[in-house]
């Protein structure tokens, strides 16, 4: 059976945490979350957003790999139990940081100033 370590409980804290802060009334609710997703990732690549390194969103993106990839099968096959721990320590990382990272997100893009195009008149 897999050990619950240090780690393993602060992914789930970290999780929790999101979780209760994202269910505040005026929170953002999912579908504008993920709507926020193709302007967070614009933002975070080109570098307006400095809040979400690459470093980061590279961990994200080779979780969701890791996830979909065939090579997730392989602990699966091997040992059952300890095969879908991992998946649900890495979704719960992913969901974790899915929330954290748009709520933080749709903030600082609340902050930013509103430009006129001058050119629209």
């Amino acid at each position: 059976m897999a050990k619950i370590g240090p780690r393993r409980i602060a992914a789930f804290t970290a999780l929790w945490r999101a979780i209760t802060q994202s269910r505040r009334p005026g929170s953002p609710g999912i579908a504008e979350r993920l709507r926020a997703l193709p302007r967070l990732l614009g933002s975070a690549l080109s570098g307006r957003y400095p809040e979400l390194s690459r470093g980061k969103l590279g961990l994200i993106v080779l979780a969701l790999a890791y996830l979909v990839s065939p090579l997730d099968l392989i602990p699966e096959a091997i040992v059952p139990l300890l095969g879908l721990a991992d998946d649900g320590i890495i979704a719960l990382w992913l969901g974790g940081a899915f929330l954290a990272e748009t709520e933080r997100f749709l903030e600082w893009e609340q902050r930013q100033p509103v430009v006129v195009d001058a050119l629209s008149d």
